[in-house]
C-alpha cells in the first residue's frame, strides 16, 4: 500500500512507522491521519507483526502538532467533527489495538503530537524531546484525547498546569512525572525501542492483546476493569498459547507462542 506522508519498515516481527513530513515538523493533517489509520489497520491484522514502533522523520520532531492551517476557519460543527473523527480513526484506534504500540518520541511532541504519543501503549523519549499541549494559546483545547489521557498519566494537578500554561516540559521532566517510560540519547532511541520490543515478542501475543484490553477498561466510563480482567483471564485458558506457555514452564524450556 502506498502512503503520502508515512514510511513503513518491517523487520523481525517489528514494524516501524515513520511520520514523514519533515518540512512541516511532521504536523498532523487529515491526509496523515488517514495514512496512519490505514497503516495501523493493516499492521494490526498482520499476525507476523507483534510490535509497532511509531516515530517522526528528522531530528527535530516526533509530531510538532496538528496542521493549524487546515482548521483555522472551521465552524463549531466542523471543529466538533474534526475531533470526533480524529479520535475514532486514529487515537482511540491505536489505544485499543491488540498489537503493542511504542511511541519513539524524537524531538518535539506538541499538541496533537503529544496526544498521538499518549494514545500509544507507552512512550520512550530522546534526551532532546520536548512535550506539551499548547492549544489554549490558540484559543482552543486539546481535541484528540489530551484532556483525558494526560491526567491518567501524570495526575490531575500536573495535567491542569501543563494544559493551562500551554508550556513545554523536558524529556527528563516527562520521565519524572510518568509521561514517558525511558529517556535515552538521541542516536539510541530506535535501537532502544527495538530492544524493548524484542522483550515483548518473547511473550504470548494473545495474552498481550487481552492485557491491553483489560488495562484500558479501567479508564473507560461504564466499564468494570476487574470484570474485563476476569473474562480475559478465563479466555486465555482456551488458547494454544496458554497450553504452550504452561507446558514449556513445566518442561523448563522457552515457550514458542503462536498467538492463538
Amino acid at each position: 500500500m502506498n502512503y503520502e506522508n508515512i514510511l513503513i519498515a518491517t523487520e523481525n516481527n517489528i514494524a516501524t512507522i515513520t511520520i514523514n513530513r519533515p518540512s512541516k515538523l511532521n504536523a498532523l493533517n487529515v491526509a496523515t491521519i488517514s495514512d496512519l489509520n490505514k497503516a495501523f489497520k493493516t499492521l494490526g491484522k498482520n499476525n507476523e507483526i507483534q510490535v509497532i514502533i511509531l516515530t517522526g522523520s528528522g531530528e527535530k520532531a516526533f509530531v510538532a502538532g496538528a496542521d493549524i492551517s487546515e482548521f483555522a476557519h472551521f465552524s463549531i460543527e466542523e471543529g466538533t467533527q474534526l475531533a470526533a473523527e480524529g479520535q475514532e480513526k486514529l487515537f482511540d484506534f491505536i489505544e485499543n489495538l491488540k498489537t503493542p504500540v511504542i511511541a519513539a518520541v524524537n524531538g518535539f511532541a506538541l499538541g496533537g503530537g503529544l496526544e498521538l504519543a499518549m494514545a500509544c501503549h507507552f512512550r520512550v523519549a530522546s534526551e532532546n524531546a520536548k512535550m506539551g499541549l499548547p492549544e489554549v494559546s490558540l484559543g482552543v483545547i486539546p481535541g484528540y484525547g489530551g484532556t483525558q489521557r494526560l491526567p491518567q498519566l501524570v495526575g490531575k494537578g500536573r495535567a491542569m498546569e501543563m494544559i493551562m500554561t500551554a508550556g513545554m516540559i523536558s524529556a527528563q521532566d516527562a520521565y519524572r512525572t510518568g509521561l514517558v517510560n525511558h529517556v535515552v540519547p538521541e542516536g539510541e532511541l530506535l535501537d532502544y525501542c527495538v530492544s524493548v520490543a524484542n522483550k515483548i515478542i518473547k511473550n504470548s501475543p494473545y495474552a498481550i492483546g487481552k492485557a491491553i484490553k483489560a488495562v484500558n477498561a479501567n479508564f473507560k466510563e461504564g466499564k468494570n476493569g476487574f470484570e474485563t480482567e476476569i473474562k480475559a483471564f478465563g479466555k486465555c485458558f482456551g488458547t494454544e498459547d496458554f497450553k504452550e506457555g504452561t507446558t514449556a514452564f513445566l518442561e523448563k524450556r522457552k515457550a514458542v507462542f503462536s498467538g492463538k
